[in-house]
């Protein structure tokens, strides 16, 4: 039987189960369709990347003496089922390992192409689905115990190794003057991402995002040497210093090995046990490794898991029912927020910035201020490297803007400005005053925090992890009440000019 192998931008694994069964009639087509590349208007970056990627994942497999059919960005206009209908004459079967959207899953599908379970993940529907079958809530921590004891790791016998699941106590130190992050790889830039840089900069020179410099992996050998040199030298950093930010910091003690991880050039589970080998080795604490562990085999998991269970509603969902514009500094322009502009600078330059800057930054603001999930959901998959679909919307939509009331996160992950001046020192020399609450100088953070609460009371109040907000907003006067929420109002019909 003839069969007709497609290959997306993220599928680039020789072991995924659309390729490994690869026979000599079979052809593996892969088609750099614009609309991959248009839908939001990715951070150059990113599209250079993934077309760099996947033309050198080609080369090898055609080097291997696979059988291929490559049609490049600039050689088509045509759609993926139009370009699909075009390269399978005279195939028997259509096959595809699933779309990183359920959008395209589904359009793959009334096209008759055999859409198979992405084997690459360590949970499947399947599993996940059983797991949730018999729980009122979803919660992240029981299901990554689920998945340590399935792969034991940093495990004794069925017991966690030290004793506790969870070290996130141990990962939460502040802002340190004296912290110096450590250089990372720059790799050399070949031949194929020179054409690929040229052809984004012809091609998407006005999306938002810096190309150059360019020095993201491309390959798999060099998203190894990135795995290796994060674990050998970086990791027994990473857990005590993971929620920290710092001026001019990018990547801190953070892995950047997301991208990677989700277009296919590493592997979950070889990733966890690179981790669990230097803590056997004595070579990196326990926190530091259980907290990298949990982000890829716990939370990564879980969240594609939410995913999958819950779309197609799931992308419909506003709890709060946030419908404000996306301010324009979250494109760059200026603002008087240092945080604010510190992150968005951070994502220009690299399309990248690590979770806690997501969440606590971005996340935060979008969150207090009412911004409009689909808005802010598309801004987060246009701008990292790291992002599609399944993984951006559950964080963002569910985690950082609890639009869907609670499915992912068991209360709003609201701050004020002391959350950030504790762990950052994006305060210092701001233009606001963290300490201050009303006026004109107070850090706009302060007042959306506790006009967030208010605004939503009927929605939050009941909730047994926001008890102590409450009875705070009890103890406000009157006066204070409406100090806060008239400083809120101005900053909300003013959010071009903070």
């Amino acid at each position: 039987m003839k069969t007709l192998r497609l290959v997306l931008p993220y599928h680039l694994s020789e072991n995924i189960n659309s390729i490994r069964e690869y026979n000599p009639n079979d052809l593996i087509f892969f088609f750099e369709a614009s609309e991959f590349f248009n839908d939001v208007g990715h951070h150059p970056k990113k599209i250079a990347f993934q077309l760099s990627a996947m033309r050198h994942f080609a080369r090898n497999l055609s080097d291997k003496g696979y059988n291929l059919k490559y049609v490049q960005l600039t050689d088509s206009t045509r759609l993926l089922e139009e370009e699909i209908i075009a390269a399978s004459k005279g195939f028997d079967r259509i096959i595809v390992a699933e779309s990183y959207d359920y959008n395209t899953n589904e359009r793959l599908k009334k096209l008759g192409v055999e859409v198979l379970e992405d084997n690459r993940f360590l949970c499947s529907r399947e599993e996940f689905n059983a797991w949730t079958s018999n729980k009122k809530q979803l919660r992240m921590e029981l299901f990554y115990r689920k998945m340590r004891q399935k792969y034991d790791i940093l495990m004794d016998n069925n017991l966690p190794i030290g004793g506790s699941w969870n070290y996130d106590r141990d990962n939460r130190s502040s802002y340190k003057a004296n912290i110096t992050p450590p250089a990372r790889i720059k790799h050399s830039i070949g031949e194929l991402t020179k054409e690929v840089i040229a052809i984004v900069q012809q091609n998407f020179s006005e999306n938002f995002g810096d190309l150059e410099p360019f020095d993201l992996a491309v390959t798999r050998d060099q998203a190894l040497m990135e795995a290796e040199h994060f674990i050998m030298e970086i990791l027994p950093y990473f857990g005590k210093y993971q929620d920290m930010m710092m001026l001019d910091e990018v990547y801190l003690f953070h892995s950047r090995l997301s991208t990677y991880l989700n277009a296919g050039l590493l592997y979950p589970l070889e990733l966890c046990k690179m981790a669990e080998n230097q803590y056997y080795a004595g070579k990196a604490p326990l926190p530091a490794v259980e907290g990298f562990i949990r982000q890829i085999i716990g939370w990564r998991e879980f969240i594609r898991g939410i995913y999958w269970k819950f779309m197609p509603d799931y992308q419909e969902l506003n709890f709060l029912t946030a419908n404000l514009d996306l301010p324009s500094f979250f494109w760059g322009a200026k603002t008087k927020m240092r945080c604010i502009s510190e992150v968005v600078s951070h994502t220009k330059k690299y399309a990248y910035s690590h979770h806690i800057q997501r969440l606590m930054i971005t996340g935060n603001f979008a969150l207090l201020a009412g911004l409009d999930v689909k808005q802010v959901q598309n801004w987060y998959l246009a701008v990292y490297a790291d992002a599609y679909e399944w993984v951006e919307m559950p964080n963002t939509l569910g985690m950082a803007l609890f639009g869907d009331g609670g499915i992912v996160g068991s209360k709003p992950y609201a701050a004020s400005s002391n959350y950030i001046n504790k762990m950052s020192n994006f305060c210092a020399n701001c233009y606001y005053d963290p300490k201050q609450l009303t006026g004109e100088k107070a850090c706009p953070f302060n007042a959306l925090y506790w006009n967030f609460f208010i605004k939503h009371h009927d929605k939050l109040r009941n909730n047994h992890r926001l008890k102590f907000v409450y009875k705070n907003i009890t103890k406000f006067s009157d006066d204070k009440k409406k100090a806060i929420l008239n400083r809120a109002r101005n900053i909300l019909s003013n959010l071009e000019n903070i």
